[in-house]
């Protein structure tokens, strides 16, 4: 199939073929080489924090998709609906099927404030024009432990990498935004939630990683889903300045659907994910 890689999805040999063939923007593949070589690269001698991430890449798991802008209605609008195709596919396709969002640089260098702006206006604008309900397991306050990002009904984890982090390697990006969405489902297929003992076990390895791979402690906002005093949603973009981060949540949560009938019938899309399989 010869669809952009800029506001579809894609399977990651088909990301890799077209970028080693240069037919992808020069942005994207950046944004492709720099995650690559991040995730399955080492840091002061160790490597990737997260071995889940690393091994998703390593045998070509991943779904991605490039966004063209932060801001533009209808760049966003195209990520709803990529969004909601791969909910609708990524249980079929593999076991750590993440999807991977490239967003194209911004024109000038943006302070670490403009990057949390960013996030958090992509993240109202994918909830406002959701087509589905709100989860009714799932707070609508940010500000309590069992709140999460939900979006066609399922809830996720959006973690970022932006150029803004200096000792964060691991959440570090060169080129600008990133946001990989990976639904509790994900992590439940895998036993990797941090009420199973695999999933405490695995939380201490990448957390030892962390300290080896950054060289600094890990932030102090890493925390577990449901536990007292620790919020969802300030680990999907870690601070590096405090003064520069938000102090609460810059999102505003109904359950009343849907606000926006724009991405109304997105789901189910006759056209063919364009996939050649893992590697």
């Amino acid at each position: 199939m010869t669809e952009s890689i800029v506001g579809n999805l894609h399977d990651q040999t088909t990301v890799a073929g077209r970028v080693d063939a240069g037919r992808a923007p020069d942005w994207v593949a950046a944004h492709w080489r720099t995650f690559r070589d991040g995730l399955l690269g080492e840091r002061n001698g160790s490597p990737f924090p997260c071995f889940f991430g690393a091994e998703s890449v390593r045998n070509g798991e991943p779904l991605y998709t490039a966004v063209p802008s932060t801001t533009d209605p209808d760049a966003l609008l195209g990520l709803g609906r990529v969004l909601l195709e791969y909910l609708d596919t990524y249980r079929e396709y593999a076991d750590r099927a993440s999807l991977v969002a490239f967003f194209a640089p911004p024109e000038r260098p943006l302070p670490e404030s403009e990057y949390h702006e960013a996030l958090w206006h992509v993240l109202q604008f994918l909830h406002v024009h959701d087509p589905e309900p709100w989860p009714a397991d799932i707070p609508t306050d940010p500000d309590d432990p069992y709140w999460e990002f939900c979006f066609g009904g399922e809830p996720m984890f959006p973690t970022c990498r932006a150029p803004f982090y200096g000792e964060r390697k691991s959440r570090y990006s060169p080129v600008g935004l990133e946001i990989t969405f990976q639904p509790r489902a994900l992590f439940e297929s895998l036993d990797a939630t941090a009420d199973t003992e695999f999933g405490q076990q695995a939380r201490g390895i990448i957390q030892d990683r962390l300290v080896e791979y950054d060289g600094v402690c890990p932030h102090a906002d890493l925390g577990d889903w449901g536990v007292e005093g620790d919020r969802e949603w300030r680990q999907y973009m870690l601070s590096a300045d405090d003064a520069q981060a938000p102090d609460t949540c810059p999102i505003t949560v109904t359950r009343e659907h849907p606000k926006s009938d724009r991405l109304a019938g997105g789901r189910g899309l006759d056209r063919p994910l364009d996939v050649e399989g893992p590697r």
